[in-house]
């Protein structure tokens, strides 16, 4: 696998720190999520819940090991300090600042282990006038302008419901993790990577910020509800079951779905053979592919039909139908696992697909401190010293503390 042999510390939690960190796991990394006593992970006790399990906790958290221990305790320190001295990746999602207070910054842990990768996410980064401020996803989403230009004008903009800011920081992570791990391979030394939510969201935007700038501030995106007024036709559509989209916004496109909903007639009408002259006559060319929708049976005849005539289409599908959708089950997008308590678990997989390699179905989530013996051992510890650590709450089992209430 890509990353074997490397070692990551993933002292993050909630989501973009562990979905990084999933990410390099299942690309072969060997990584170590470190929790504190007693509860752990926030994310541990975040929906979905079943049975006291979290199901956002199980997705992200999927394929590492598990070490629980205080690190205020000065023992605790000293164990987290020589595992990070065995370490390539250091991943943490704390406000700046936090982790130098622990002994656990960048210039600490890279003082002992000059060839350290250090990643940091935070909602605004290290630098700036915002950088102490504390911040979630939401937060980046709002100020970034994204939130600004969804929903209908004059109405609150909707929630996103899928936390872009902290995936799209994550997948950056990982790039970034990657990259600097190359140049180590050249240079010998690791560096600090600064990664901030809110960067990342200003990044994304592929034309509302050019849009603004090169119009010399005039242009500034708005709410626009179901479809794009610079690129007709493009954007959702009634049937009389559901929803579909459609995206016709080029000529060629535009010529197939002309001659499907208006014959010869439409294709041939010049008021619509650029971009430009659509966007011109958007709201007939809009009022036509509509009542053309609602004119058929269903949404699935309405597929049918601009499949047929070569228009790219989708429905809008529910959860239900994604997973039950034959290419997602045909492209390994749904992983079940086993979990001892819940039965089979399914959870959805990552995009990753090499040729070299088939990257095996990824162990579960660790429950809390689940490998500290394993790991604490590794690092040179007699069983009598994890024993003692363990006795005096240093490191911290859940597992054992069941077992010892049962008992």
């Amino acid at each position: 696998m890509p990353l074997a042999g490397v070692r990551v510390i993933d002292y993050s939690h909630f989501l973009a720190g562990p979905y990084m960190s999933r990410c390099l796991a299942a690309l072969g990394a060997d990584v170590i999520k470190v929790e504190r006593p007693t509860t752990g992970d926030a994310g541990r006790q975040h929906a979905y819940m079943l049975d006291g399990h979290s199901g956002y906790f199980l997705q992200q958290n999927m394929g590492k090991r598990g070490l629980c221990v205080d690190l205020k305790d000065p023992r605790g320190l000293e164990l987290m300090h020589k595992l990070v001295d065995t370490a390539d990746v250091f991943v943490e999602n704390y406000r700046p600042g936090a982790l130098d207070k622990l002994g656990l910054g960048y210039k600490a842990l890279a003082a002992r282990n000059p060839r350290l990768v250090y990643c940091s996410v935070s909602a605004y980064g290290h630098t700036g006038p915002c950088a102490t401020q504390a911040g979630f996803g939401l937060i980046a989403e709002a100020k970034s302008g994204a939130m600004a230009q969804m929903g209908h004008p004059g109405e609150p903009p909707p929630l996103l419901r899928m936390p872009i800011a902290d995936m799209y920081t994550g997948i950056h992570g990982v790039a970034s993790v990657c990259a600097a791990l190359l140049a180590r391979a050249q240079t010998g030394l690791g560096q600090h990577i600064d990664l901030a939510l809110y960067d990342c969201m200003v990044s994304m935007h592929d034309f509302a910020i050019q849009a603004y700038t090169m119009s010399g501030g005039q242009e500034i995106p708005q709410q626009v509800g179901h479809d794009l007024p610079s690129a007709t036709v493009y954007g959702v559509f009634a049937a009389r079951d559901g929803y579909l989209v459609i995206a016709a916004q080029v000529d060629e496109n535009w010529k197939r779905l002309a001659q499907l909903v208006g014959g010869n007639e439409l294709a041939s009408d010049a008021r619509f053979h650029s971009t430009t002259a659509r966007n011109a006559h958007r709201e007939e060319a809009l009022r036509l592919v509509r009542d053309w929708c609602m004119a058929q049976a269903s949404t699935r005849a309405c597929i049918e039909q601009l499949e047929a005539a070569g228009v790219p289409c989708a429905a809008v599908q529910r959860i239900d139908e994604v997973v039950a959708d034959p290419q997602v089950q045909a492209r390994g997008m749904l992983i079940e696992q086993q979990h001892p308590a819940l039965g089979k678990v399914t959870l959805p997989n990552l995009p990753f697909r090499f040729s070299g390699f088939q990257a095996p179905v990824p162990s579960l989530a660790p429950e809390l401190g689940a490998h500290n013996s394993e790991i604490a051992a590794s690092l040179g510890y007699a069983d009598s010293d994890i024993e003692r650590l363990r006795q005096d709450g240093v490191l911290y089992e859940a597992h054992a503390l069941e077992t010892a209430a049962v008992s």
